[in-house]
């Protein structure tokens, strides 16, 4: 199942379990914390607490949800910053594994994050998202859950200052506004298909020819056999849910969603034209009038499909995820 990163507030999510950003006392505490045992039941929750005793720095430990929608309370303990150098990043993807972990050995199936160690532990929060992000994603890669990562608000949540100024500089350099005249827009269109050739090799004439058949299921499949990928592999890396990989699979005709069939594109490592192509089958393409489709042609041309990190970017500038 797929990670999803949602505005919310924690206390709030009907999942399985929640993670509580814990100290090591297990006491109720501020932010996150002192929220989670406010909407639980702070005497009955700090009851249980006392009888567990504590939970070290990078570990987790469990208690029941009492009055919140959540059956189980994950409580893990992140690190305090102290500049970087200190083995904080370890320390807080011990966090993340641990939790996740504990969740599983629980029969969760769905579990909701905060970000961890961004409160008054002082670790910054771009630092912090991307830990997340990527602790995350490896479990995701050899675990069916539905894990959310949930940010209070939009100013909780901030891309690393490098990578969201080349995007941002990348989207004003090309993206075009949608109140422009549709000639220039479907100029700027042959503009995206004339850039796929300095991405990657395009593929032969003959091919393209060999495979007009194709529907998106079909090509889907066949690309997955090609790049020597399992089914999991590939709908685990284009942040799928398994039922919905077994429609497309079961159904040669099945309509992606335009998100569902980038995703894939990402997952198999496309480059520009053969995502395109994989676009067309679906009815779909790219376009500079997009800002989506723009931050997608930015991953894309930079050779990064950690879907993930594509997500992180798409939500920091407000655009719909990919593959969920």
């Amino acid at each position: 199942m797929p990670m999803r990163i949602v505005r919310n507030d924690i206390t709030k999510m009907r999942v399985d379990a929640i993670v509580n950003a814990a100290n090591t006392a297990l006491q109720k505490g501020g932010g996150v914390c002192g929220a989670i045992f406010a909407a639980a039941g702070a005497e009955a929750l700090q009851a249980e607490c006392d009888r567990i005793g504590g939970c070290g720095v990078g570990k987790a430990v469990r208690t029941g949800g009492h009055a919140l929608p959540a059956r189980h309370i994950l409580h893990a303990v992140g690190p305090i910053w102290q500049g970087g150098g200190k083995g904080e990043a370890e320390i807080l993807r011990d966090c993340y594994r641990n939790a996740l972990e504990l969740a599983r050995e629980q029969g969760c199936k769905s579990v909701a994050f905060p970000l961890i160690s961004t409160g008054i532990y002082g670790y910054p929060k771009d630092l912090a998202l991307g830990v997340a992000v990527s602790s995350i994603g490896e479990f995701l890669l050899r675990h069916e859950m539905l894990v959310y990562l949930v940010v209070y608000d939009k100013a909780s949540f901030q891309l690393g200052g490098k990578l969201f100024a080349s995007i941002e500089e990348y989207i004003d350099n090309n993206y075009v506004e949608e109140q422009l005249q549709e000639g220039l827009r479907r100029k700027q269109q042959v503009s995206v298909y004339a850039a796929a050739s300095s991405v990657g090799m395009k593929r032969s004439l003959e091919d393209v020819l060999g495979q007009l058949d194709e529907s998106f299921s079909q090509m889907l499949l066949r690309l997955i056999d090609e790049k020597g990928m399992t089914d999991v592999e590939a709908y685990r890396k284009a942040n799928v849910d398994r039922k919905l990989f077994s429609k497309i699979r079961n159904n040669k005709s099945y309509s992606p969603s335009k998100g569902t069939a980038i995703a894939f594109a990402i997952a198999l490592e496309l480059n520009l034209d053969e995502t395109l192509d994989l676009l067309g089958r679906a009815g779909y393409t790219l376009s500079q009038s997009s800002k989506f489709d723009v931050i997608i042609q930015y991953f894309i041309e930079e050779g990064n499909y950690r879907i993930f990190e594509v997500n992180e970017a798409l939500f920091a500038f407000d655009q719909p995820l990919l593959g969920v």
